[in-house]
């Protein structure tokens, strides 16, 4: 009988999987903050410089593992009501399921595009890993209201803490469907392992800079 990824969980934990990799996303994320600390300058001065009155850091609630909530940072890409203005922008949502994206978004920022685009407004999340709430790998982390479409399926990428760079970050972005993103965390979440943890680790670091999928 073919095992589910909760059984796969059980399994890799008895070997010491977790606490292995607690290890490299505390070692990861504390190395990437002293390292990218001139980067987090910069590109705070740039945000205050183009919208003074509005934070550097934006947080958001999202949903980690078993349905916990926890906020989660990211470089304030947009402006300061953005979350105001999304109510009359879910009809121009252009992917399918229970995620909002939108390519024109007009709430990003002129510095906003640029670190999207380069995934640096994703950077603030190494101080989630830290926390604990985030790993360096693992599904994304959904929006409560995402949470709320879910099937009991759809569930089961919420089994393992969420990550700052996963499959879907890696496998096309936002040119991969909703259904289709599910599908990937499930994989990750039945053949996880350190190794596989780094191959995605290395193919993000390919991918960061320049990604025409990433708005």
């Amino acid at each position: 009988m073919e095992e589910t990824p909760a059984q796969l969980l059980n399994y890799e934990k008895r070997f010491g999987y977790e606490a292995a990799k607690r290890f490299i996303d505390i070692i990861g994320a504390l190395a990437g903050l002293i390292i990218l600390s001139w980067l987090f300058l910069i590109v705070a001065l740039l945000i205050k410089k183009e919208d003074a009155k509005g934070p550097v850091l934006f947080k958001q609630i999202r949903v980690g593992k078993d349905g916990k909530e926890f906020y989660m940072y990211k470089f304030r890409s947009m402006v300061n009501d953005a979350e105001k203005q999304l109510e009359k922008l879910l009809q121009y949502n252009e992917i399918a399921g229970a995620m909002f994206k939108m390519k024109e978004d007009p709430r990003v920022t002129n510095i906003g595009k640029f670190i999207r685009k380069t995934s640096i407004d994703e950077l603030p999340q190494l101080i989630n890993v830290l926390k604990g709430d985030m790993s360096l790998v693992g599904p994304r982390p959904p929006l409560p209201r995402e949470v709320q479409e879910y099937t009991n399926y759809d569930r089961q990428r919420l089994l393992v803490t969420p990550g700052c760079t996963g499959l879907w970050q890696v496998s096309g972005r936002n040119d991969v469907g909703f259904s289709d993103m599910v599908e990937l965390d499930l994989e990750y979440i039945s053949n996880r392992s350190l190794l596989f943890d780094m191959k995605i680790i290395y193919k993000t670091i390919k991918v960061l800079f320049g990604s025409d999928n990433a708005y």
